[in-house]
Protein backbone atom coordinates (compact mmCIF):
# COMPACT_ATOMS: atom_id res chain seq x y z
CA UNK A 1 0.00 0.00 0.00
CA UNK A 2 1.23 3.68 -0.58
CA UNK A 3 -0.43 6.81 1.48
CA UNK A 4 -0.25 10.10 0.19
CA UNK A 5 0.23 12.93 3.16
CA UNK A 6 -0.53 16.57 1.74
CA UNK A 7 0.55 19.56 3.90
CA UNK A 8 0.78 23.37 3.71
CA UNK A 9 -2.88 24.61 2.73
CA UNK A 10 -4.47 27.64 4.62
CA UNK A 11 -6.31 30.66 4.51
CA UNK A 12 -4.80 33.21 2.63
CA UNK A 13 -5.08 37.03 1.50
CA UNK A 14 -5.92 37.40 -1.96
CA UNK A 15 -2.41 38.02 -4.35
CA UNK A 16 -0.89 36.14 -1.34
CA UNK A 17 1.45 32.88 -1.68
CA UNK A 18 1.16 28.93 -0.46
CA UNK A 19 3.40 26.04 -0.76
CA UNK A 20 1.63 22.38 -0.91
CA UNK A 21 3.94 19.49 -0.04
CA UNK A 22 2.82 16.06 -0.85
CA UNK A 23 5.32 13.08 0.38
CA UNK A 24 4.47 9.54 -0.82
CA UNK A 25 5.10 6.15 1.41
CA UNK A 26 4.46 3.05 1.61
CA UNK A 27 5.54 -0.45 -1.12
CA UNK A 28 7.06 2.29 -3.53
CA UNK A 29 9.62 0.81 -6.62
CA UNK A 30 9.16 4.40 -8.45
CA UNK A 31 6.78 6.97 -9.07
CA UNK A 32 5.63 7.77 -12.47
CA UNK A 33 3.57 11.45 -13.09
CA UNK A 34 2.82 13.17 -9.85
CA UNK A 35 0.20 16.01 -9.69
CA UNK A 36 -1.96 18.24 -8.09
CA UNK A 37 -5.84 18.70 -8.57
CA UNK A 38 -8.14 20.88 -7.35
CA UNK A 39 -12.23 20.38 -6.21
CA UNK A 40 -13.90 23.88 -5.44
CA UNK A 41 -17.44 23.10 -3.98
CA UNK A 42 -20.31 22.20 -6.46
CA UNK A 43 -17.13 21.25 -9.31
CA UNK A 44 -15.91 18.96 -10.68
CA UNK A 45 -12.35 17.94 -9.69
CA UNK A 46 -9.63 19.38 -12.44
CA UNK A 47 -5.63 19.30 -12.69
CA UNK A 48 -4.23 22.29 -11.44
CA UNK A 49 -0.41 20.54 -12.37
CA UNK A 50 1.36 17.27 -12.90
CA UNK A 51 5.06 16.39 -13.14
CA UNK A 52 6.81 13.47 -14.55
CA UNK A 53 9.34 11.42 -13.22
CA UNK A 54 11.78 13.57 -15.46
CA UNK A 55 10.44 17.03 -14.93
CA UNK A 56 8.33 17.40 -17.45
CA UNK A 57 5.64 19.59 -16.15
CA UNK A 58 1.96 20.80 -17.28
CA UNK A 59 -0.29 23.34 -16.08
CA UNK A 60 -4.18 23.69 -16.09
CA UNK A 61 -4.60 27.66 -18.22
CA UNK A 62 -6.01 29.32 -15.26
CA UNK A 63 -2.45 28.90 -13.32
CA UNK A 64 -0.12 29.26 -15.72
CA UNK A 65 2.58 31.83 -14.90
CA UNK A 66 1.54 31.73 -10.86
CA UNK A 67 1.81 28.19 -9.76
CA UNK A 68 4.81 25.92 -9.97
CA UNK A 69 5.32 22.68 -9.34
CA UNK A 70 8.12 20.52 -8.28
CA UNK A 71 9.36 17.17 -7.41
CA UNK A 72 12.67 15.47 -5.29
CA UNK A 73 11.98 11.74 -6.25
CA UNK A 74 14.90 10.96 -3.25
CA UNK A 75 12.26 11.99 -1.18
CA UNK A 76 8.97 10.80 -2.83
CA UNK A 77 7.62 14.59 -2.76
CA UNK A 78 5.78 16.64 -4.75
CA UNK A 79 5.69 20.52 -4.46
CA UNK A 80 2.92 23.22 -5.34
CA UNK A 81 4.20 26.80 -5.22
CA UNK A 82 1.24 28.66 -5.49
CA UNK A 83 1.54 32.47 -5.81
CA UNK A 84 -1.17 35.85 -6.83
CA UNK A 85 -3.23 33.82 -5.64
CA UNK A 86 -7.07 34.30 -6.30
CA UNK A 87 -10.30 33.73 -4.82
CA UNK A 88 -11.06 31.11 -7.14
CA UNK A 89 -8.08 29.30 -6.24
CA UNK A 90 -10.26 28.65 -2.63
CA UNK A 91 -10.44 24.71 -3.22
CA UNK A 92 -9.77 21.32 -2.04
CA UNK A 93 -6.22 20.21 -3.19
CA UNK A 94 -5.47 16.52 -3.65
CA UNK A 95 -2.26 15.09 -4.35
CA UNK A 96 -1.98 11.99 -6.92
CA UNK A 97 0.99 9.66 -7.81
CA UNK A 98 1.32 7.36 -10.02
CA UNK A 99 3.39 3.99 -8.27
CA UNK A 100 5.09 1.17 -9.52
CA UNK A 101 5.08 -1.13 -6.31
CA UNK A 102 7.23 -3.96 -7.89
CA UNK A 103 10.04 -3.38 -11.17
CA UNK A 104 7.22 -5.69 -13.06
CA UNK A 105 4.04 -3.94 -12.16
CA UNK A 106 2.28 -1.22 -14.48
CA UNK A 107 1.50 2.18 -12.43
CA UNK A 108 -1.78 2.48 -9.84
CA UNK A 109 -3.10 5.85 -9.10
CA UNK A 110 -2.94 6.85 -5.47
CA UNK A 111 -4.44 9.87 -3.79
CA UNK A 112 -3.88 12.40 -0.79
CA UNK A 113 -6.79 13.25 1.34
CA UNK A 114 -6.77 16.86 0.44
CA UNK A 115 -5.72 19.95 1.98
CA UNK A 116 -7.84 23.06 2.26
CA UNK A 117 -6.96 26.35 0.50
CA UNK A 118 -8.50 29.70 1.03
CA UNK A 119 -8.49 32.67 -0.70
CA UNK A 120 -10.00 35.72 0.86
CA UNK A 121 -10.71 38.83 -1.41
Amino acid sequence: QVQLVESGGGLVQAGGSLRLSCVASGSIFSINAMGWYRQAPGKQRELVAAITSGGTTNYANSVSGRFTISRDNAKNTVYLQMSSLKPEDTAVYYCNANVRGRPWSTGFDYWGQGTQVTVSS
